[in-house]
């Protein structure tokens, strides 16, 4: 069964059988995703962390369902019902659904009207039934029994005996099941519409779609209309057709024929299908949410840091003061404060807050200020904008402030900063995502980030599961420093956990820095196969040995020095990254013995040490001044930053405290075919970020829904 797993896996995936093999094995001998992903590569072929994952995933899916396969044969043949063909059947079976629907006829059960009428020896007149016999309900009155007191009784429990049959009918249900996903619509109606305030459900109140091309979030608006008990879910079947294909199965028609026919298809076969389609169909949904929520997140953890700037952190609010906090360039905490800089703060209050912010820019040398965009987020900003006319040298940055209430009232929060109201930690929070988004972000519960969709409507535990993927497989992307990471950031470096990043910390405190990659096995619990799985992860900026401080693993250090000696480097200045940059990879690699991928990426890590890959993406857009989304006009231009990505669009911050919604027909020139018909737009994740810097134009501004509408084309007439 392993062997049929690893060609189900190659066929799938599109990868060789042999890169399976080696994947399941490095797993099996505890290696971690990030670690054979970065220092496996001639091993796997260069497969990256998430074919890796995709291979381990479906490796344990079709275990599971092989399993299945095996128990359901088993308990069929006990019943001495498996034949060849039967047999096949399960074994051919590619989901667990249709397994199931092939051990149904087999399946103990409950006891049904159709095992009552069969223990009461009706049996024989439900043959008479299909037979058509001209006198049945004569026939009828030799039946009537106990139970079935009547030749009506009787003939009704004829019925069940035969409508049970039928909807145990295998092909039958596969039939349906096929017709209802190729021809029936999904129909949704307006329940009860007060329970609608925002008349967010509007556009599903009077809704209908065919079941093969209902969109994701579609399914996922239903699923969510009808839980609130807003709208109605239905389906819509061509009932008819249906009917005509269960009756040409028998010979003979007779009115109790069309009676066991409308049984097994309205109560049984189309209920059941029905309930299988919508879960097949919130499954797809919830698959591709999942997907969406995951490069969602790994963009907004691979925002550039603004790194070495003294940054000021601004947690707006109205009638409590705004939370301000001061950390200098290493995230280090240097002064709280409260100010009332907003309405219904007094006028008297409001300029002595100009004239304390003030004096916090002076004093601290403030380089930037980071505003939360939750509530009065856009009162603040107009406040601080007036300010900084007077500090030309200091902008601002709007701060997706999403999850900082929860980290703030968080346990770790708490063991941070136990001496701080819950405000003031939301406002080092907003602070510190500026100075390195992924260090803080990483304290957060992934789902309460704010960049997917519907996340509180797909599993939870499959949305947590992907999620700590996304943010191991960045961190360890990226690499941490050993001396500065919190133990929330160090547990998500591979082979580390809670507990022995806790214990990374407390070593720390107690021995100093941490001088070289070597000293990390004297931290307690930190044993051989963690520091194997972890140490190139690590970073040691100012260790003495210059490959503490790169992504090289330890492993590697005998051939680097080797290298080294064979290209007479001594040290890394311009004219030795020249010869590192002429070295052929497949000769060196020969030479040296290790392989050709490896050497690539030691080259690359001494070319630029210590790199971080995040430089590589767009910084935060800095601001001066301020909109409001009544200065808004129509084919106005500006620029944004990429909040949130959905099937349907992209979310934009334009600096006026709403969103504004590019919709995916404004995202590219729909594209036809060479018939002239359009062809579905692409999905707007396949041309648009979380965290991209992008130029827009403004199509529509409603003040009284508060909606903005984009467009990354630039509106006829502008040109």
């Amino acid at each position: 069964m392993e062997n049929q797993n690893i060609i189900k896996i190659s066929q799938d995936l599109g990868v060789t059988e042999q890169q399976i093999e080696q994947v399941l094995l490095l797993t099996e001998e505890g290696n971690t995703i990030p670690f054979i992903a970065r220092y496996r590569k001639e091993k796997t072929g260069n497969l990256d962390e998430v074919q890796i994952k995709a291979i381990i995933d479906l490796d344990k899916s079709l275990t599971s369902l092989a399993e299945r396969k095996e128990t359901v044969l088993n308990k069929i043949e006990e019943l001495g019902k498996l034949t060849p063909e039967l047999k096949a059947a399960i074994e051919a079976a590619t989901k667990l659904a249709d397994v199931e629907e092939l051990y149904l006829p087999y399946k103990e059960k409950r006891r049904t009207k159709g095992m009552i009428a069969r223990e009461a020896g009706l049996f024989p007149l439900a043959r008479l039934i299909l037979q058509n016999v001209s006198n049945l309900e004569a026939e009828a009155e030799k039946f009537v029994t106990e139970g079935f007191e009547t030749v009506e009784k009787a003939l009704a429990g004829a019925c069940d005996i035969l409508s049970e049959a039928l909807s145990e009918d295998t092909k039958l249900r596969s039939w349906t099941y096929n017709e209802i996903w190729a021809n029936s619509l999904l129909v949704s109606q307006v329940k009860d519409e007060e329970a609608d305030e925002k008349q967010v459900f509007k556009v599903y109140y009077d809704f209908s779609d065919k079941v093969s091309k209902l969109q994701g979030y579609k399914t996922l608006a239903l699923n969510r209309g009808e839980k609130l008990g807003i709208l109605k879910i239905s389906f819509d079947h061509q009932l008819d057709k249906m009917t005509r294909f269960y009756e040409v199965r028998f010979k003979e028609k007779n009115t109790y024929i069309e009676k066991v026919v409308q049984d097994a298809l309205k109560k049984k076969i189309v209920p059941a299908m029905e309930r299988r389609i919508r879960t097949e169909l919130s499954e797809v949904a919830e698959d591709g949410a999942i997907k969406l929520f995951s490069e969602n997140l790994r963009n907004l953890l691979l925002i550039a840091p603004l790194k070495g700037k003294m940054v000021l952190g601004f947690d707006p609010a109205f009638r409590t003061g705004a939370k301000l906090a001061v950390v200098d360039q290493t995230g280090k905490l240097m002064t709280t404060h409260v100010i009332y800089p907003v309405p219904p703060a007094s006028a008297g209050k409001i300029a002595a807050a100009k004239k304390e912010l003030a004096e916090l820019l002076t004093t601290y040398q403030i380089e930037l200020i980071a505003i939360g965009n939750g509530t009065a987020s856009r009162e603040s900003e107009a406040f601080v904008a007036e300010v900084l006319k007077d500090f030309p040298e200091v902008s601002y940055v709007i701060v997706n402030e999403s999850g900082a209430s929860v980290y703030s009232a968080s346990e770790l929060a708490r063991q941070e900063f136990p001496d701080l109201t819950v405000e003031k930690r939301s406002a080092i929070s907003i602070a510190r995502r500026l100075q390195d988004p992924l260090a803080e972000l990483v304290k957060i519960d992934p789902k309460s980030i704010g960049v997917g969709q519907y996340q509180h409507d797909v599993s939870q535990k499959k949305l947590a599961e992907n999620l700590d993927f996304v943010v191991d497989t960045v961190v360890n992307q990226v690499g941490v420093n050993v001396n500065t990471a919190s133990p929330a950031l160090l547990a998500h470096v591979a082979g580390l956990n809670k507990t022995i990043s806790e214990n990374i910390v407390k070593y720390r405190e107690e021995n100093g820095e941490i001088k070289s990659r070597a000293e990390i096995k004297k931290v307690p619990r930190l044993g051989a196969k963690a520091f194997e799985q972890a140490a190139g992860f690590l970073r040691i900026p100012n260790a003495k040995n210059f490959l503490d401080n790169t992504g090289v693993h330890p492993e590697s250090y005998p051939a680097v020095k080797e290298l080294l000696a064979v290209l007479d480097i001594k040290t890394l200045d311009d004219a030795s990254k020249t010869k590192l940059q002429s070295v052929t990879v497949s000769e060196m690699s020969a030479k040296l013995g290790i392989g050709e991928a490896t050497l690539t990426d030691i080259i690359a890590d001494l070319l630029k040490p210590g790199r971080d890959l995040r430089d590589e993406f767009e910084a935060p857009v800095l601001r001066q001044d301020v909109l409001d989304v009544k200065d808004l006009k129509l084919g106005q231009e500006l620029q944004g930053t990429v909040r949130n990505i959905v099937d349907f669009g992209a979310f934009v911050d334009i600096g006026v405290h709403e969103d504004g919604l590019i919709h995916q027909s404004r995202l590219v020139k729909r594209k036809r075919d060479k018939n002239g018909r359009p062809l579905p737009y692409p999905h707007p994740s396949e041309i648009l970020a979380v965290g991209d810097i992008v130029t827009v134009w403004v199509t529509e501004v409603d003040l009284d829904r508060n909606r903005i509408g984009l467009s990354l084309i630039k509106p006829h007439g502008l040109d």
